[in-house]
């Protein structure tokens, strides 16, 4: 990626590194603090199981019908501050996590492209997908944390240090515990990386660049929001499973959700193939917009990077 007016070729690999990893972590956080009530809606309507499979427990009762009724009821059991309840752990995972993903694709790009003088729709994909996939990885433990909040419907909010510190005790650090459902966050991540990265840069190559700074601003928006979107119609059975792998289970002591695959399999079989869509409104709803915003913040503030600080 490189902005006009600027010889990025004149920059050293470790400035650009160091710019991109400003720029990814500036995006994460700001998309973050924005976007947070949407992923807390969707995790609630994800970990709810459906009628016919939610009678041993409260956690697993229908009780949302759909975002605004969640929101609502959040709201009025809750209070407001529920909205953003799980935020710490992807604030404090933001900056690594958006810093590891603009880091790798931008740095594995030349990797993919098979001696192709340019980048390809193929380099954008399989650099996303490798970012998504290592970011999942160092991030895992932070998703851990951030569903068991947001899953927990108490008034008053533990701490993240607190429920964190539950996990370790009760569970450990292994895949019981702080890594949890690690396959399905690197298969969600991948997955979305994979359609989002491959998306926008292939589309927006394509899509003759606009003079009008503000017509050019909506170009990339409109690709940005389409490109999230998509990636989120592809990815949401990894996230559904991710969130009942990682979500508190319907039996209290047994582990009905395990693996990635069988637990998308027992979620087919017991509430039908819609049931791998729970969550698909709210999470377009974050990721749409929420796409648009990262990839906007990132870029700009790389270019301003480049253009004031080479």
């Amino acid at each position: 990626m490189t902005s006009q007016g600027v010889q990025t070729h004149d920059i050293s690999a470790a400035k650009r590194a160091a710019f991109q990893v400003l720029a990814g972590g500036s995006a994460g956080f700001l998309e973050v603090c924005i976007m947070q009530p949407l992923d807390v809606v969707k995790t609630r309507i994800q970990i709810q199981a459906t009628p016919a499979v939610s009678a041993v427990t409260a956690v697993t009762e229908v009780h949302y019908n759909g975002v605004f009724d969640c929101f609502s009821k959040m709201y009025r059991q809750e209070g407001i501050s529920s909205y953003w309840k799980g935020i710490m752990p992807p604030i404090l995972a933001e900056t690594p996590k958006r810093a590891i993903k603009f880091l790798v694709f931008e740095q594995t790009k030349p990797l993919f492209q098979f001696g192709s003088p340019t980048p390809t729709p193929l380099t954008y994909s399989l650099a996303g997908l490798t970012a998504g996939t290592l970011e999942a990885i160092a991030v895992n433990p932070f998703e851990v944390v951030k569903v068991a909040q947001q899953a927990d419907r108490q008034k008053k909010m533990l701490s993240t240090f607190q429920v964190a510190r539950g996990i370790v005790q009760r569970d450990g650090l292994g895949l019981n515990g702080l890594n949890k459902g690690v396959t399905a966050t690197m298969g969600r991540n991948g997955v979305f990386n994979m359609v989002y990265f491959g998306f926008y840069h292939s589309v927006k190559n394509v899509v003759p660049e606009n003079d009008d700074k503000t017509l050019e601003f909506l170009r990339k928006v409109a690709i940005g929001f389409t490109a999230g979107t998509l990636a989120c119609f592809v990815n949401i059975p990894f996230d559904v499973a991710k969130s009942r792998i990682q979500g508190p289970q319907p039996v209290p002591g047994q582990i009905k959700y395990r693996g990635t695959l069988s637990s998308m399999a027992t979620v087919y079989r017991e509430e039908g193939f819609r049931a791998l869509y729970k969550g698909l409104v709210p999470k377009i709803m974050r990721l749409g917009p929420g796409g648009a915003i990262l990839l906007l913040v990132f870029e700009y503030s790389y270019e301003y990077l480049l253009h004031n600080y080479s």
